[in-house]
């Protein structure tokens, strides 16, 4: 990590493709990461955390499986957290750029999910030189 000030438009700039998050900078046993979002990522499950969501530029949309189902849409500048336990499935459909806040480890597809896509990356985050 650099001991510089990042810009996440530039890190954004840098790579096209969705649903393969960027590591940014580590807080704690944390990692921050920045990420693409279009279409369809995949049912999940952490078990064990909480996934925060920030985002950044345009709309994303969460399913819930939290007692029954149901989504939530989130604008620009908006947050949520799914907390651990919860099954979610993001998706953007005109794209979005999100930040995510989660321990450092944690696997974009969560401890259980549905098959994973060719198009989602299945990664615990790529290190922003």
């Amino acid at each position: 990590m650099s001991k510089q000030p990042t810009s996440l438009d530039d890190v954004l700039a840098g790579f096209d493709q969705a649903w393969s998050p960027r590591i940014v900078a580590f807080v704690n046993d944390y990692d921050v990461r920045v990420a693409k979002f279009a279409g369809e990522h995949v049912w999940h499950v952490h078990e064990n955390t909480d996934e925060f969501f920030l985002v950044l530029d345009g709309e994303i949309r969460i399913g819930l499986r939290d007692g029954g189902e149901r989504e939530v849409v989130l604008h620009k500048g908006d947050t949520f957290v799914v907390p651990r336990g919860v099954y979610h499935k993001p998706s953007s459909v005109d794209g979005a750029s999100v930040l995510l806040f989660e321990p450092t480890g944690t696997l974009s597809v969560g401890d259980r999910h549905d098959p994973v896509p060719e198009h989602v990356d299945e990664t615990t985050g790529h290190v922003v030189a």
